[in-house]
């Protein structure tokens, strides 16, 4: 279960974060494929504990020599095994150690790959509710604090806790009376360690949001710098960055001063263990009832539990921001597990299913989409509906059929909802009401099933992975040769320019390598798209980047990859919608007009005028 989505400043609704409980759940699951490794390196530690816990007593022993005025010859035995135990306790503690740091590095890979592949899959509006900075900070922020705690602070506080409690133990067998004197200690630090984590809680989890929030908005001004300089908003986008940015300090600031503030409070625990144990001995000497080197002992173990005790409660600065860290974590991967209803059934909280919306109000985004096979269409959309938020809706009951093998292309005007329905029939959208059947989705950028994916997906925002330009291929196809790539190229009239290459097909692109402008990077993902070879392939303004001079031959490109396959096209530019084989309107969320070009050309409707002052405006007379 996860705490309700809480929202930041300016209206962005964060992703979910995990409760205490489901935190600590998915952590057993996490650990649980490798508890052998657990228990192993756990029942090593806990043998180089007690071969340590013999150190004290083996100083109390040359003490005891020293003072009763014995040979030295007396010293050698105690010596010898002071060696001893110092070389088989290194060994046991190096071995239990590393046996723990794996078991660490295993669960973190583990982390990191579910959160990823969940992270991919979230719905494409419940992120852009959220904004990027918060998605961002988790990935890095977040999963670097549970990786320095998994990698320093778990081995550590495994070998504390370990050595704490078995030293308390070794207390009691010298006598139980050293072990209620140290036990005096224990009330201070465990306020302490309670007044440090009811504050580290609330604070470490403040401290996270405003570091996302602070990554939100040097993300968005960075993204939107041309808009910001062109409408003269640089001083308001600084201030808005600093003021975030001093949120941030602020509670970083607040997290020192209550470290320090631990800190103190665990100097007086000591002093106040030590001494009573000290106390204790003295008088327990003084009547006999221990010799001197056994009242050292006891001091020198109470002296060795310094380190352990405050390893363990420092350590909570660490446990508690990892857990916080891990809580973030765990909320994104929920999100994108929920399971989801069956037919009729109400979906989360009670809610209708999808198709089932209560008339009037859009269901919510959390409802997934139905979707099956359908032997009549290539693709079904019946009373879609879909809003981002309430009192925002985008679509309003869209019905649409795709025959195979047919082209459609979507035209309208602006936020006429044509991109939300081009990601709903690709699948990487969720509809809030109404049913989509048809081919289960895929995308262009992932790689492919047997068989490849049977929808995929090509926008405008175009990535070129950073590799070799084979390798950025082949993520359509992994099994796909050389003359594969090359003739996937060549469909796409990419084969020119791709084989002009400094190294061809090996040449590295993406950040660091070769850059390839808007028309290349295009082109590559046309031919990931031929390469996939999906039975739907669904564009959206996938030819918007290339600017005016490339379009053509950008179109052509696009026309010869969907040829041979269904095809649904948010048309950038009307010559899409011509060579199309019927052509869809939208008009603020629902279809207006649905026939070929030459029908609604000659017709006098929204299609007609968008004609006119399209194709007007390129027939204007030059001078």
């Amino acid at each position: 279960m996860t705490t309700p989505p809480h929202t930041a400043d300016e209206g962005a609704e964060l992703l979910p974060v995990a409760t205490a409980a489901r935190t600590r759940a998915a952590l057993r699951t996490l650990v649980r494929p490798d508890r052998g490794l657990a228990l192993t390196g756990i029942g090593v530690l806990v043998a180089a504990t007690v071969i340590g816990l013999l150190v004290q007593p083996l100083l109390g022993r040359i003490v005891d020599v020293v003072a009763d005025g014995r040979p030295a010859g007396d010293l050698t035995l105690p010596v010898v095994l002071l060696i001893a135990v110092a070389a088989v306790q290194g060994f046991t503690t190096t071995l239990g150690l590393t046996r723990v740091a794996r078991l660490g590095e295993t669960v973190l890979a583990r982390l990191r790959e579910q959160f990823v592949e969940r992270a991919l899959n979230l719905p494409a509006d419940r992120l852009e509710r959220a904004g990027s900075g918060d998605l961002t900070a988790r990935v890095t922020g977040d999963v670097a604090r549970v990786t320095e705690a998994v990698r320093s602070a778990l081995p550590e506080m495994a070998r504390s806790v370990l050595a704490i409690g078995l030293t308390l133990g070794a207390l009691a067998l010298l006598d139980v009376r050293f072990l209620l004197a140290a036990l005096l200690a224990v009330p201070v630090q465990l306020l302490t360690a309670r007044w440090y984590v009811r504050r580290a809680v609330t604070l470490y989890a403040d401290q996270r949001v405003a570091n996302g929030a602070q990554q939100q908005q040097l993300l968005e001004t960075i993204g939107g710098a041309v808009t910001v300089r062109g409408h003269r908003l640089e001083e308001r986008h600084t201030e808005r960055g600093a003021d975030r940015s001093r949120k941030a300090v602020d509670l970083t600031m607040r997290s020192v001063n209550l470290v320090l503030g631990f800190y103190g409070r665990l100097h007086i625990a000591e002093y106040i263990g030590l001494a009573a144990v000290l106390i204790a001995g003295f008088w327990l000497v003084r009547d006999g009832a221990v010799s001197i080197g056994t009242a050292t002992a006891a001091a020198l173990y109470f002296h060795s539990l310094f380190g352990p005790v405050n390893a363990a409660l420092v350590l909570l600065d660490d446990a508690q921001s990892a857990a916080a860290g891990l809580a973030r974590l765990v909320g994104v991967t929920d999100l994108a597990e929920q399971p989801e209803p069956k037919p009729g059934e109400p979906g989360p909280a009670g809610k209708p299913e999808a198709g089932k919306a209560t008339p009037g109000k859009a269901a919510p985004a959390s409802v997934p989409r139905q979707r099956v096979a359908s032997p009549e269409a290539a693709v079904s959309v019946y009373a879609v509906s879909h809003a981002y938020g309430p009192g925002r809706p985008v679509l309003h009951e869209v019905s649409l059929t795709l025959a195979p093998g047919e082209h459609v292309a979507l035209v309208g005007a602006s936020g006429a909802g044509k991109s939300t329905l081009a990601r709903i029939v690709a699948g990487v959208q969720q509809p809030t009401a109404g049913t989509v059947t048809g081919p289960t989705a895929g995308t262009v950028t992932a790689p492919a099933g047997p068989g490849g994916p049977s929808v995929v997906l090509v926008t405008q925002e175009v990535h070129v992975f950073t590799g070799t330009l084979a390798d950025d291929l082949r993520l359509a196809r992994p099994d796909a040769t050389d003359d594969d790539l090359r003739a996937a190229l060549a469909t796409v009239d990419a084969l020119d320019w791709a084989a002009a290459l400094p190294d061809g097909l090996a040449t590295v692109v993406g950040e660091g390598g070769h850059r390839l402008d808007a028309a290349r990077a295009q082109q590559l993902a046309l031919a990931r798209l031929v390469l996939a070879d999906p039975a739907l392939a669904v564009l959206d303004e996938a030819t918007a980047e290339a600017g005016s001079a490339g379009a053509r031959a950008l179109e052509r490109s696009a026309g010869a990859a969907l040829t041979g396959r269904t095809a649904l096209v948010v048309a950038h530019r009307l010559t899409q919608a011509v060579a199309a084989d019927r052509v869809v309107v939208l008009e603020a969320g629902r279809v207006v007009e649905s026939g070929p070009h030459e029908m609604l050309r000659d017709a006098d409707g929204p299609y007609a005028a968008l004609w006119r002052a399209w194709s007007g405006s390129r027939a204007a007379p030059h001078p």
